[in-house]
């Protein structure tokens, strides 16, 4: 598997999944911690996907 399939693939939904999870952090009143850390969280999903989106799409093979 190349990265280009392995960015595709995997590390294109995580980076989605962790900016998500920030922001329900950031919102959520329960736990201080998690509260704290959102706005770090939110940022490694943002540049995770910053990097993911910049690896050009794998070539489809014909045939």
């Amino acid at each position: 598997m190349s990265f280009r399939e392995l960015s595709a693939k995997y590390i294109e939904p995580a980076s989605m999944f962790l900016m998500i999870a920030g922001i329900v952090a950031l919102c959520q009143p329960w736990h201080q911690g998690l509260h704290a850390w959102g706005v770090t969280i939110t940022l490694v999903g943002l540049i995770g996907f910053n990097i993911a989106a910049h690896v050009p799409r794998p070539e489809k093979k014909e045939g």
